[in-house]
């Protein structure tokens, strides 16, 4: 995937979104600290999407032995593991509504994850042991 690209088409997303999006935001009436973050919103989009196609199993892993160590000329302000988990929760909507742009049309065809929920096997267990259903 061509790092420079995402970063363009993140960045370009994100100068039109968020003005909007600051302007529907509300206020609990305090004053609080507009500080501008070491990394953009588009900085972070770009290596979140990144991990998707990188094959690493983790995230920490990923961002501490790749990000921060072969990808620092292209991220030079890049912040610590923990500020950085921080800031995946500022970029949720914004990623989200990027991603839902870049779907291409339905074909009928859908994938889905059929990973069983552990919770729905406690139910089945009770039943077979012979107690009563909860629910």
């Amino acid at each position: 995937m061509d790092i420079l690209r995402l970063f363009f088409d993140c960045d370009e997303f994100c100068r039109v979104f968020e003005p909007p999006l600051r302007a529907l935001l509300l206020s609990d009436g305090k004053r609080h600290r507009q500080r501008e973050s070491t990394l953009s919103t588009s900085e972070v989009m770009t290596i979140v999407i990144l991990f998707q196609s990188s094959g690493f199993r983790n995230f920490k892993t990923y961002y501490t032995q790749h990000v921060c160590a072969h990808l620092r000329r292209e991220f030079p302000n890049l912040v610590s593991y923990q500020r950085f988990v921080e800031l995946q929760s500022e970029i949720v909507l914004p990623l989200t509504a990027f991603l839902h742009t870049r779907f291409g049309p339905c074909t009928g065809i859908s994938f889905i994850d059929s990973t069983p929920i552990k919770v729905c096997h406690k139910a089945a267990d009770q039943v077979e042991q012979g107690l009563p259903r909860i629910g």
